[in-house]
């Protein structure tokens, strides 16, 4: 029995940044009892991305063992906006962007978590009906030096950047979210350590057993500097084909890789130092370690079948430069001749906003027939067989 408590005490801990408390985590552990461990995600974009994936996948090792998993939709703190991270207020969404994305998000949970095993709620069911007289309660529990101790809204003082009250809301309803579910445990990233600690505070404040926080690394995206994100434009998503998610994979430097495999393919430290060292002295190419990272990770959240055929197409387009392979798009009958490339790159598809297109450009990161883009405001002349390359993942071939 003791031996299964350590064995469990540290596969939940691995890959974790804090466990805060440690103690209290271990009795609750030492309970035996079926504990509620909580994780919210508001559903601010449609798609999840494998930066979510890292806390899914600590989530399905509770699970696993038996544990009771709650995946919050914070659909009503989606209308407040997170603030954290944030140098400026976040625009609110609205009631319909936030219902078609929270059906997103539960169509992709089901690639690493149980749906039948895991109880969704969605923080509108107790929130929407708190009165002012509720509000004004449960903010009475909190003080204002305790709110501004938060870093991003310290940072906007010390700057003379506008904080909207409505955002002071956002970590006391979230907050109370612990306390409506009487979480034992609850799972974020470390920029949600202290809208974390609040709910713990505030399950105290209601006399309720205070949750556990275990707070998760931060997964940088594609351009290996900022956390994954979608409004970055350096995501990969968990809905977005294999052979797409294969190839953003491949387009990671050396040096990301191997945060990659430590947690998302849950390789150890000391894995990942042998791998290194054979980099180091020749004996592994980082080439072939990446292409088993990338295999790995599509394998484990899409399939075998798919991983394979997103190496096989990636090998053939990339390393033996077969276009056959490329994805063949159709330029609509109506679309003049020439055409703006940014216009182009939205018509197959490659991207979503002017902004995103011209931060491509900037980077050199769009050839036409192998000549590299350099004005964004270029007019391309298109025919059939055309060959587009965005970034260092796509090619698209006009058909």
């Amino acid at each position: 029995m003791k031996n299964d408590l350590e064995k469990n005490l540290t596969l939940l801990k691995s890959g974790t940044v804090q466990v805060l408390p440690e103690a209290d985590f271990l009795k609750k552990l030492e309970s035996g009892k079926k504990l509620k461990i909580k994780f919210g995600a508001d559903p601010t974009a449609p798609d999840l991305h494998l930066g979510h994936a890292v806390v899914l996948s600590k989530l399905k090792q509770f699970q696993d063992l038996g544990h009771e998993v709650i995946f919050l939709i914070g659909d009503f703190t989606a209308r407040i906006g997170d603030p954290s991270g944030r140098s400026k207020t976040r625009p609110p969404l609205s009631s319909e962007e936030i219902k078609q994305n929270a059906k997103t998000y539960l169509n992709q949970v089901g690639k690493i978590l149980d749906t039948k095993k895991t109880q969704i709620r969605f923080n509108s069911e107790w929130s929407s009906k708190l009165s002012l007289e509720d509000m004004i309660k449960i903010g009475g529990k909190i003080t204002l030096a305790r709110l501004i101790e938060r870093e991003d809204f310290a940072k906007r003082l010390k700057d003379n950047v506008s904080i909207g009250f409505h955002e002071l809301f956002y970590p006391i309803v979230q907050a109370y979210d612990s306390v409506e579910l009487h979480a034992d445990v609850e799972l974020g990233g470390t920029d949600q350590t202290f809208n974390l600690l609040m709910g713990r505070y505030l399950q105290e404040q209601f006399e309720q057993p205070p949750q556990v926080i275990m707070t998760m690394p931060l997964l940088e995206g594609l351009d290996g500097i900022n956390k994954m994100s979608k409004s970055l434009g350096n995501y990969i998503g968990l809905w977005e084909s294999a052979n797409e998610a294969y190839g953003k994979l491949m387009s990671i430097s050396d040096e990301l890789m191997w945060k990659y495999y430590l947690l998302l393919l849950e390789r150890t430290e000391p894995d990942i130092e042998v791998m290194k060292q054979g980099v180091k002295i020749g004996g592994l190419h980082p080439m072939k370690l990446k292409k088993e990272m990338a295999f790995g990770i599509i394998k484990k959240f899409w399939s075998e079948n798919e991983a394979q055929e997103a190496q096989e197409k990636f090998e053939a387009l990339f390393q033996k430069r077969d276009y056959s392979q490329a994805t063949e798009v159709e330029i609509p009958e109506n679309t003049p001749n020439p055409v703006w490339i940014v216009d182009l790159l939205k018509l197959i598809d490659a991207i979503k906003t002017s902004s995103e297109a011209k931060r491509l450009i900037d980077d050199g990161a769009v050839l036409v027939d192998e000549q590299e883009i350099k004005d964004f405001k270029a007019q391309i002349a298109y025919r059939v067989g055309m060959i587009i390359k965005v970034g260092k993942h796509r090619i698209y071939k006009i058909k």
